[in-house]
């Protein structure tokens, strides 16, 4: 299965999510839209809303998303929420190199992070187009899949 996450900042200063997957040639996404937690802070903390099911997009979900780290040539990220349940490393690259993953893994270890649950996503190379020409999900199963982790 492959993943992207894509940001963009928008006039407003909100930040446009864009969380999509690939499996069996089939593109599922969810989109939503990030803010400041305190808009008064300059921390790299934001609270992200999405609607679910995105396939009828209805009930709101908030959640945060607070930026741990960035590497000094913004290659890489470490992302996660206060409750600590959700960890992200995210990389602008397809794949990310073993050993940075580790050093990553390792600096969030430091810190008192459960790394056991960290599962590392299958990336396909090339990725998949960046447009929406790829067949869509319709089932909208795989986001109650991925609230549970599945």
């Amino acid at each position: 299965m492959n993943t992207r996450a894509t940001y963009t900042l928008n006039e407003d200063g909100t930040v446009n999510v864009l969380n999509e997957t690939w499996s069996d040639g089939k593109r599922a996404y969810i989109e939503g839209s990030g803010f400041r937690a305190d808009p008064c802070s300059n921390e790299a903390k934001l609270k992200v809303k999405m609607y679910i099911p995105p396939f009828l997009p209805i009930i709101p979900v908030v959640g945060d998303y607070w930026v741990l780290d960035v590497s000094d040539d913004y290659k890489f990220a470490l992302v996660d929420q206060p409750s600590r349940q959700y960890l992200w490393i995210l990389c602008r690259e397809n794949h990310i190199d073993d050993r940075m993953y580790k050093q990553l893994v390792q600096k969030v270890k430091g810190e008192g992070y459960d790394v056991s649950k960290l599962k590392k996503t299958r990336q396909s190379d090339p990725p998949p187009p960046g447009d929406k020409t790829t067949p869509k999900d319709t089932n909208g199963i795989w986001w109650i899949k991925s609230i549970l982790g599945k």
